[in-house]
């Protein structure tokens, strides 16, 4: 089988949490082309999102027994990638998901011999202020001190979540902006350039026992300068309209003061405090000595832009696929 696995190690069994989203697609592709023999652990069937070869076991993550009958079925694993994350954010799901069922999984990947675990995390936790980010440090921690060897990869912004007003602005609609729309930057990454870069963790020892942010290749960009591209893509004079953060703390506090009293108001509080982060924090590394983010000691890799992507959107090429956490 050809293959193209840098360093010329040697075939895993890798065992796959978070197959079935974009990032775990393009993971799991990249682990196949390396002649890993991977393993999905998914909550519903995949289908022929997953390469030939590759094999998907329904599971319930959040049932340790369904993972040791179901997922592991007694066989050994060298490996454990995770690319799953909690679908809403929200305490009950960031709870059950980024933190329960990666526990449930790493007992369950310890039993079946793994030794290293790959985690895909998120560089937001950095500023641990929402209930998904302290779930997902929580799961870090739990994973440091397992004994096991270890890859955090904490990545800035994605593609998919950087691509909800392409259609709005085809439309004839306008770009929406927090501020002046320079309050915050990314250096976003695309799904293959960093199913790539989980891929490579496998051989690459300077990466074990490591937490790694990486974003995309190029300058950090601010939402204003993704306005401005998208509408010089689309031949079009840009247009703005500047959101004031002010409205988003008046929802939160209306959202939050009902969700005393009604549940699901309570959860939409918890969605609105994500989009106010988003809006507000750059997804940089951020410098610990001075409290701000710091474009140039975050890392790139990979090689195709935030912008490469949207004119292939443009093209046809390719199809946008929100994220969860979209501010829009």
């Amino acid at each position: 089988m050809t293959t193209d696995r840098p360093g010329g190690g040697e075939p895993r069994r890798v065992l796959v949490l978070g197959a079935t989203g974009t990032i775990g697609r393009a993971t799991v592709r990249a682990l196949a082309s390396r002649g890993h023999e991977v393993v999905c652990l998914v909550r519903q069937p995949a289908g022929p999102a997953l390469p030939a070869g590759v094999v998907e076991r329904i599971v319930d993550l959040t049932d340790p027994v369904s993972l040791v009958r179901d997922g592991v079925r007694g066989e050994s694993f060298d490996v454990l990638m995770s690319c799953l994350a909690s679908r809403t954010g929200v305490p009950d799901d960031a709870w059950a998901i980024d933190y329960g069922a990666h526990v449930n999984a790493l007992q369950a990947g310890r039993t079946a011999g793994v030794r290293h675990v790959v985690l895909l995390s998120a560089i937001c936790v950095q500023k641990p202020i929402l209930t998904f980010q302290k779930a997902k440090l929580a799961f870090e921690a739990v994973l440091i001190a397992s004994g096991l060897d270890y890859t955090i990869v904490r990545p800035t912004a994605f593609f998919k979540s950087l691509s909800g007003q392409i259609d709005r602005v085809r439309r004839g609609k306008p770009f929406l902006v927090f501020g002046d729309g320079t309050l915050t930057a990314c250096k976003p990454i695309g799904d293959d350039d960093l199913g790539r870069y989980l891929a490579d963790c496998l051989d690459d020892e300077e990466r074990r026992n490591r937490v790694l942010p990486i974003g995309g290749p190029g300058e950090a960009i601010t939402p204003k300068a993704q306005g401005e591209r998208l509408f010089a893509l689309l031949g079009r004079e840009p247009r703005f309209i500047h959101v004031p953060v002010a409205l988003l703390d008046a929802i939160v506090a209306v959202l939050a003061t009902a969700g005393r009293w009604v549940p699901a108001l309570a959860a939409k509080a918890e969605l609105a405090r994500i989009g106010r982060y988003y809006a507000t924090e750059s997804m940089l590394v951020l410098d610990p000595a001075t409290g701000r983010y710091d474009a140039r000691a975050t890392p790139s890799a990979g090689s195709e832009t935030l912008f490469d992507y949207y004119a292939r959107v443009i093209r046809g090429e390719a199809v946008a696929e929100r994220g969860d956490h979209a501010v829009f």
